[in-house]
């Protein structure tokens, strides 16, 4: 955009504060953050249904926006997107083409290098996939025969550590019996060739092993306790890593309600600390704040854990734009990518619901000891917070903001 262009946008503008910084000033407060300034305006006028003011601003937005620009840019190139399928009621559609185009592209191959990228650069996954890990192996001490359930988003790279463990006991190793669940578009021919591998590793360490899947569910609401073929000689775990916020905020109290019926010794559950639940509803102003605070700060992360160019961080960001449409553009709970809603909830409310059915299990001195030296390989800015009273568990923070939740629960 040029300067002629930008002061043109700035008188027709109703609120010229808001605007972005002019291109010729390099003041601390021209660098601030111009995207979120913007954002919010735009999110006012779709709230408001202001037509005049949203073509104005979008059109602003996507002068100035880039998937490939400096923090800024790529931030409002992707909230952008969520905006204009708000505006002109094409949430749903543009949902299902950008899942589609998500699905046709991932292979095992790249599905790997962003995963295994993403927790090299940072603890963002990590951190759950060791608190987890750590509650699940003291909760089957002395088990002969385990069967983990994993309803989660990491596509196994949290169980080759798990594996070493179960290998370096002084005892025999136990039968480990691993079922994934798989959701519509979640990847089905990615998850079998990472079992394939997860096979091969186990025979490796001299782990007994056995692979499962319980594939192509319409939605994770819909899993029952007869796909799961539990056998009454081995102890359950059920392993859910950035799952539960897949289930509609509805249905979530049964779904934690089937969980119990499955009789686990333990229940592992991280989930990211923001409140998407008000969604595309009533409270849309509220939704998009938190939206907007949420990703500024995994943007930062980013920013400051990949070059400007990482494929890897473009894959990260592609995935947030489609939860942004999904949560702020699509009217239904479900969203339209196989019941993917994605709208997450705060430590404080995911417990009102699993202390209903589970009893909080404490993270030992020596869990709590093995994320603290994870976190050690990595740059500062992390820390580990100790849940508060009413909240069991741990907080994963970046730049003292609480990012992630991770908890253990019990029978």
């Amino acid at each position: 955009m040029n300067m002629h262009n930008l002061r043109q946008l700035q008188l027709h503008s109703q609120a010229s504060s808001s605007h972005p910084p002019d291109p010729g000033d390099t003041s601390a407060a021209a660098a601030g953050r111009w995207a979120a300034k913007l954002l919010r305006e735009c999110a006012a006028a779709v709230a408001e249904k202001d037509s005049a003011r949203i073509h104005h601003l979008l059109w602003m937005l996507n002068e100035l926006a880039s998937p490939y620009g400096d923090r800024e840019q790529r931030l409002a190139s992707h909230f952008l997107q969520a905006l204009f399928c708000r505006a002109t009621d094409s949430g749903d559609r543009c949902l299902r083409t950008l899942t589609s185009v998500a699905e046709r592209s991932r292979s095992f191959e790249s599905t790997r290098r962003v995963m295994l990228r993403f927790q090299e650069a940072s603890p963002w996954a990590t951190f759950g996939h060791v608190a987890a890990n750590g509650a699940i192996l003291e909760a089957m001490e002395g088990e002969p025969k385990l069967h983990i359930i994993d309803i989660s988003n990491t596509y196994c790279t949290q169980w080759p550590t798990l594996l070493e463990a179960l290998a370096t006991r002084s005892d025999e190793a136990p039968h480990l019996r691993l079922t994934v669940v798989v959701t519509t578009g979640a990847g089905d021919s990615v998850v079998r060739e990472i079992g394939r591998r997860m096979e091969r590793f186990a025979r490796l360490m001299g782990v007994p092993f056995e692979f499962c899947m319980v594939g192509a569910l319409p939605r994770l609401a819909e899993l029952r306790e007869e796909a799961l073929k539990l056998r009454e000689d081995e102890a359950v775990a059920v392993n859910c890593l950035g799952a539960l916020r897949r289930v509609s905020t509805d249905e979530r109290g049964a779904f934690v309600a089937m969980l119990r019926s499955l009789q686990p010794k333990v229940v592992t559950v991280v989930e990211e600390e923001a409140d998407f639940s008000a969604g595309a509803g009533d409270d849309f102003a509220g939704c998009f704040d938190e939206c907007l605070r949420f990703y500024t700060l995994f943007f930062e992360m980013l920013e400051e854990s990949f070059a400007a160019t990482s494929n890897e961080r473009l894959a990260l960001e592609r995935e947030c734009a489609r939860a942004l449409v999904g949560v702020l553009a699509c009217d239904g709970d479900d969203g339209a990518a196989g019941g993917d809603s994605e709208r997450r909830e705060r430590a404080t409310q995911w417990c009102e619901r699993l202390v209903q059915a589970f009893s909080p299990a404490e993270f030992s001195d020596d869990v709590v000891d093995d994320v603290r030296a994870l976190l050690k390989r990595y740059p500062a800015g992390w820390s580990l917070l100790p849940a508060r009273a009413e909240v069991p568990g741990l907080y994963l923070t970046w730049k003292e903001e609480p990012v992630v939740w991770a908890s253990a629960w019990k029978m």
